[in-house]
């Protein structure tokens, strides 16, 4: 299914079925936001949510049961191609368990298994392992389009600055400036919404810009054909990546790391309890610090299925404990030396994660500077600093960014970065699939708590107006409920 055709059959049966779930328990669905109007004279969104993947519209729908009914959804994509699964997420299946999602927020209608079941049948889902990237992409799209969520595509936010009563929030769609006025706004801005993913500078300087790419952005794959790759790094985008330029017919594909050995345990596996991912937060700041410097140190190995298809690929060569010392181009092709030997490539890819950088997110330009990093609030022991740990926002207790001065900028608190900016206040995954279940109540609690405090002084005006009836009393008793 694309996002230009209608639902299948199935899917509409079971869109109806999530209707008539949430309608039975729906009470009470009143609408309790005060509606303000902005400076440009238009009602002002009580939410607005940057970002259309899986996490914003989560968040969008929890929003709308909890009452919050002015609430929009910007993304820079497409339409149907929100998030990294049609983009550049290249594995053949998600690396979370099937049983660990929470998107359908208790409505059993709503989670993947009931969808799964509908275009595949029980049997495939009892037999499944782990859900088809596919699969889950297209979820996704049904998701969207079955709870009518409020998603305006290709649309790229520039700026969240200070507003009255509220944040102003400008964006650029379709070459136009457009102007948003928010009391609050999500970022559900994924993984490298706290930087960028980062190719090492002893790449970028030695080579021209063609003949290097980054695992998670868009790479030709076609034009490697018959040519021979390198890839630097072990985890799940490597893998990924080497298997695509080997399936679009690269000669060879070298993989190289500087690890001695490929981790085999995953550490985030161990996080995954109630306890650790819903009370994260109120650990100590060392304990989080710590938690989030051990994943730094033990990285988690690639997912299974990205590893034994490249393994099982003929032209497909893995090099441990092979740091690259030394990139150059020769002639036309590119030299790189490891401690053991020297490569000859065609083209390069790093899959060399991100790097956090807050400064080069438009969407952060007047948040960077005033906003509260661990830097600001926490110093650890000489022998457990960790530079890009510092870098990090340092998160109140709702996803809410926190001013780096205080008594001032208190206006960014009412930005809440439910994204990679969480990875050390809140737990290094607890935006990603297997937090939603335990994390989204957290943020949603947030959003709809400052909202309520706002709400204070029309507590009682809206109380003492409230005429709605509840008893009818029929004509021949009215004089009795009534005293002479």
């Amino acid at each position: 299914m694309t996002s230009e055709t209608s639902m299948t059959p199935r899917e509409e049966e079971l869109a109806q079925a999530v209707r008539g779930e949430l309608a039975l328990f729906s009470y009470p669905e009143r609408d309790w936001v005060s509606g303000r109007v902005g400076p440009d004279g238009a009602p002002m969104l009580d939410v607005l949510i940057v970002g259309g993947g899986q996490s914003g519209l989560a968040v969008a729908h929890g929003l709308r049961r909890a009452g919050v009914a002015k609430i929009s959804v910007l993304d820079q994509a497409g339409a149907g191609r929100e998030g990294v699964w049609e983009n550049f997420a290249r594995m053949s299946e998600l690396r979370t368990p099937k049983g660990l999602f929470g998107m359908e927020q208790g409505v059993s209608a709503l989670s993947i298994q009931h969808w799964y079941i509908g275009q595949h049948g029980r049997d495939a889902w009892e037999a499944l392992t782990r859900v088809p990237r596919a699969d889950w992409a297209a979820y996704l799209r049904w998701y969207r389009e079955t709870l009518a969520l409020p998603v305006v595509s290709d649309t790229m936010v520039r700026d969240i600055r200070k507003g009255v009563d509220g944040l102003i929030v400008e964006t650029m769609s379709a070459g136009a400036a457009k102007t948003f006025h928010a009391r609050l706004v999500v970022l559900a801005t994924g993984h490298d919404g706290a930087g960028r993913w980062a190719v090492p500078e002893f790449i970028t300087s030695a080579l021209p810009a063609s003949r290097f790419d980054h695992s998670n952005g868009p790479i030709d794959f076609a034009a490697l054909k018959g040519k021979r790759v390198g890839v630097l790094g072990h985890g799940a985008s490597a893998f990924d990546a080497s298997v695509a330029a080997l399936e679009a017919g690269a000669a060879r594909v070298d993989l190289c790391f500087r690890r001695k050995q490929l981790p085999l345990v995953n550490p985030h596996r161990h996080i995954e309890t109630v306890g650790m991912l819903t009370h994260f937060p109120e650990l100590p700041d060392e304990t989080r610090w710590n938690v989030a410097r051990h994943f730094q140190r033990h990285d988690q190995p690639p997912a299974e299925a990205g590893f034994f298809a490249a393994t099982a690929r003929e032209g497909f060569h893995m090099h441990a404990g092979a740091p690259w010392t030394y990139v150059a181009m020769e002639g036309d092709a590119i030299s790189v030396a490891t401690p053991r030997e020297t490569f000859m490539f065609d083209h390069v890819i790093a899959a060399t994660g991100y790097t956090v950088d807050l400064a080069s997110r438009a969407e952060l330009t007047s948040l960077a500077p005033v906003i509260a990093r661990w830097q600001d609030r926490y110093t650890p022991p000489a022998d457990a600093t960790q530079t890009m740990l510092g870098d990090f926002p340092y998160i109140g207790s709702h996803y809410e960014f926190l001013s780096r001065t205080p008594d001032t900028d208190d206006w960014v608190s009412r930005v809440f970065a439910y994204n990679v900016s969480a990875y050390v206040s809140m737990c290094p995954h607890s935006t990603t699939i297997s937090g939603h279940r335990f994390c989204l109540p957290r943020v949603l609690r947030g959003i709809t708590g400052q909202l309520m405090r706002e709400e204070t002084g029309n507590v009682m005006a809206a109380l003492e107006a409230y005429d709605n009836v509840d008893l009818v009393v029929p004509a021949h008793l009215q004089t009795h409920i009534v005293a002479d």
